[in-house]
C-alpha cells in the first residue's frame, strides 16, 4: 500500500491544504492528514476544531483519515507505515524551506517527500494569511472548505 502522511499545524485547513489533499489521494491508497503537536507553538483554534474541521472535510472519503503526532514526522512515517511525505509549493521560498526539511528526513529515513504544486488560484492562500483576516473580522469563507467556520 502506498501510504503518505500529509503533516502540517492545520490552523486552520485552507483550500490549499485541500486542493493538495484531493489531488494527493490520486497518487497514494491512503492518506494521513497528521495534525503536528508543537508546544512552542499558540494555536487559534484547538486541536479539536482542527480535527474536526478536516474530519468534515472528507467526510465520506476512507481513504483520508485524521491523526494528531508529536515528534519527528519521520518517526510517525514509521510507526504509521508510511512510505512518503506529501507536501504543497506555494512559491519558490515554500521550495527552499521543504528542500532542506525533505533533505534532512531523507538523511534520517528512507522516507520519500514528493511535492505538489498548488493549484492557481489557491497559491496565495496561508493559514497565517486566514488568521491574519479572521482576527480583523474580514470574509475568509472564500479561503477555507466550508467546514471551518469561527463562532
Amino acid at each position: 500500500m502506498r501510504r503518505a502522511i500529509f503533516p502540517g499545524s492545520f490552523d486552520p485547513l485552507t483550500l490549499g491544504h485541500a486542493d493538495i489533499i484531493q489531488r494527493g489521494i490520486t497518487l497514494f491508497d491512503e492518506i494521513i492528514i497528521a495534525i503536528g503537536i508543537n508546544a512552542e507553538k499558540k494555536y487559534m483554534f484547538s486541536m479539536e476544531e482542527r480535527t474536526r474541521f478536516i474530519e468534515e472535510a472528507f467526510k465520506g472519503q476512507p481513504t483520508i483519515k485524521v491523526m494528531n503526532y508529536e515528534g519527528l514526522t519521520v518517526d510517525f512515517c514509521k510507526k504509521m507505515d508510511a512510505g512518503f511525505i506529501l507536501r504543497g509549493l506555494r512559491n519558490p521560498g515554500d521550495f527552499e524551506f521543504e528542500k532542506a526539511i525533505a533533505h534532512t528526513n531523507r538523511r534520517l529515513s528512507d522516507i520519500e517527500t514528493v511535492f505538489l504544486l498548488t493549484s492557481s488560484g489557491k497559491s496565495y492562500i496561508s493559514s497565517s494569511i486566514v488568521r491574519d483576516v479572521i482576527r480583523n473580522g474580514g470574509d475568509y469563507t472564500g479561503l477555507v472548505p466550508d467546514t471551518v467556520r469561527v463562532k
